[in-house]
């Protein structure tokens, strides 16, 4: 057995056990648990699967040359929305658990009962349905026309790929709002916020730089990315510093203009997370998602470092899992839940994604062959 698949086995024996714990977790611990942990990381694989997709479009919005040489990555971890059809489909059996206006014969306070014509089974499900349609229809145009120019050498796929990529911009900002205020602001269906779904772009556009971060430090410890160089990586730091401002800024006015307003459907929703035991999550969460990786970036070497860049990415993608887990979990109570049934999940899904991350990244080029702006991005110097 060669040690790829010795790795591949144990990364299934990783996802096998925690599947094993999950069901445990739904017997121990009932419904509630389990799906808060199922709606974290169905959330969190989502969006850095976006946020991937949303760094491939960009490169084509903007006519990038510097990034051609690493836009494979981002292509193959953008696939991961594919096998994330079936995980939303099984998401929908959370409504009625976590969801108070999914409830039957739910009392409705006046404010939620006035969101019915949205806040709805039948329309909540039709809309996660067109939301995936979209994606796999983006995901087929923006990845598959670059693996067919592998082959074709055609450069109008180029042409197709800049004219679809504002169509994209449109899709992603309509369907990346719309899973904000579904999927987390109506588990609190009282409280609303006009900017969540910028909160969540920002932070799947982070969580997608990360995750092509790291596929690009997986390739080049195999030495399968000839001719990227610390000028290409400086490029990707420069953003993760830039979008950790922007994620921190968006954060912050949020806040604020609700403690300003001083509403009290929407301040109770911050009393929750900034009071008690979920403060310190609260702290954790800035530290984790703003001030460190902003000061680590700060350095010009450290962008184009990829040690450096590996660390602080390793934290990004940790304190987007944990600002999930803030948004979400506090639903389930007072206090923050840690135990073995999380940890079944991380298992599971961690090890689900790492496997099929890794196969993703055997198939094909590592570079786009066939795209007329390689040998510039291979040539890019800053």
């Amino acid at each position: 057995m060669n040690p790829s698949e010795t790795v591949e086995r144990r990364l299934l024996a990783v996802a096998m056990l925690g599947l094993i714990g999950m069901v445990c977790s739904f017997t121990v611990h009932g419904p509630a648990r389990f799906w808060a942990n199922f709606l974290l990381w169905f959330l969190f694989l989502l969006t850095v699967a976006l946020g991937s997709l949303f760094v491939v479009s960009l490169e084509h919005l903007v006519g990038a040359r510097w990034s051609v040489p690493i836009r494979r990555i981002p292509e193959r971890i953008s696939g991961l929305v594919v096998p994330l059809v079936p995980a939303a489909l099984l998401a929908l059996f959370s409504l009625p658990v976590l969801y108070p206006w999914a409830r039957p014969g739910a009392v409705l306070a006046p404010i939620v009962a006035a969101k019915s014509a949205w806040l709805n089974v039948p329309f909540f499900a039709f809309r996660v349905v067109v939301c995936f349609a979209l994606w796999l229809v983006s995901y087929r145009v923006l990845v598959g026309s670059s693996l067919e120019q592998d082959s074709s050498r055609d450069p109008a796929l180029t042409l197709r790929l800049r004219r679809f990529a504002p169509v994209f911009a449109i899709f992603f900002g309509l369907t990346v709002t719309v899973v904000a205020f579904d999927w987390i602001s109506s588990l609190e269906p009282e409280w609303y916020s006009d900017i969540l779904g910028v909160y969540l772009f920002a932070g799947a556009f982070l969580a997608g730089l990360a995750a092509t971060v790291l596929g690009v430090a997986y390739l080049i410890g195999q030495g399968r990315l000839p001719g990227v160089r610390p000028d290409h990586l400086y490029n990707l730091g420069a953003f993760l510093f830039a979008f950790t401002v922007f994620w921190s800024y968006i954060a912050f006015a949020q806040y604020l203009i609700m403690w300003y307003g001083n509403l009290p459907e929407e301040v109770y929703w911050y009393k929750h997370r900034v009071h008690g035991p979920w403060q310190t999550v609260t702290l954790i969460l800035a530290i984790a998602h703003f001030l460190v990786p902003f000061l680590a970036l700060i350095p010009r070497g450290s962008k184009g470092d990829l040690k450096t860049l590996c660390r602080v990415v390793g934290l990004v993608l940790g304190a987007h899992l944990l600002d999930l887990y803030w948004l979400i979990f506090p639903v389930l109570g007072a206090v923050p839940l840690l135990s073995w049934p999380e940890l079944s999940f991380a298992m599971f899904f961690l090890g689900y994604a790492l496997l099929w991350a890794r196969r993703a990244m055997a198939r094909g080029e590592d570079m786009p062959v066939g795209d007329p702006f390689l040998a510039e991005g291979l040539a890019f110097h800053l």
